[in-house]
């Protein structure tokens, strides 16, 4: 099959190049989240609908939404409506089955967008939610200030992403693991040959911690938190409009 990943570090063309990769993964994309991190991806999941729990939205987004895991996950939190959007067509037709079948679709629906150019008008959400996501925009602080613009004053951004384990023992073994096992795994798997080498190098690439607090105070966020998973193998992170 076709190499897909995209070239880390350039801008043009990425976009293109996200969408065709998860178009090609996507029959068993939530497979291989569930095998490639132990099952630990659902528990992030739940940890990152949770920091929503006190606002109690009624509208919320679910940014670069995938198989809508997140979506339907969000159902807890009993909103009004939750809108999932994604640039990748064959994800979200998964997600749309598994809507139906959970008997969902009045509250849950799923669009294409892309996240730098979401199709909203202003103020339109009480929260939004990016899970794995924000690494894949082509240019990361045009999607993080597209989304402030469809939050409402004060609604609250909640994003869940890999990081950059920092300790020892556990930084060496993430990144044998990202380097070495992982890529043969998901190669194995998916039948894609680029998916699962980019996954590591775009995480390598990621402005994470501290760094991605700051990309989003420059997008206009504030009130922040960080708040490292699994000794650092994913962050949750949650700001203000």
């Amino acid at each position: 099959m076709k190499k897909h990943s995209p070239p880390v570090g350039e801008v043009e063309g990425k976009k293109e190049q996200v969408e065709a990769m998860f178009d090609a993964i996507a029959p068993r994309y939530d497979l291989l989240n569930r095998v490639l991190s132990l099952g630990i991806d659902q528990r992030w999941r739940k940890k990152a609908v949770a920091m929503l729990r006190e606002e109690q939205p009624k509208r919320i987004l679910d940014v670069a939404t995938g198989t809508a895991d997140l979506a339907l996950q969000s159902l807890v939190l009993d909103p009004e409506k939750v809108v999932g959007v994604d640039i990748a067509e064959e994800m979200l037709s998964i997600g749309r089955e598994k809507i139906a079948k959970l008997g969902e679709g009045d509250r849950v629906t799923l669009q294409r967008g892309d996240a730098e150019r979401l199709p909203f008008s202003d103020n339109q959400f009480d929260a939004a939610l990016v899970a794995f996501g924000v690494r894949n925009f082509e240019d990361l602080d045009q999607g993080l200030e597209e989304i402030r613009r469809v939050l409402r004053q004060d609604g609250v951004l909640v994003v869940l992403e890999f990081s950059h384990p920092r300790a020892t023992p556990v930084k060496q073994l993430y990144d044998f693991y990202s380097r070495h096992i992982l890529p043969r795994v998901g190669r194995a798997i998916s039948k894609d040959e680029g998916a699962y080498e980019y996954l590591p190098a775009s995480v390598a690439a990621f402005p994470d911690g501290p760094d991605f607090l700051e990309r989003m105070r420059q997008a206009g966020y504030h009130d922040f938190t960080w708040e490292p998973l699994t000794f650092g193998i994913a962050s949750l992170y949650r700001g203000r409009a």
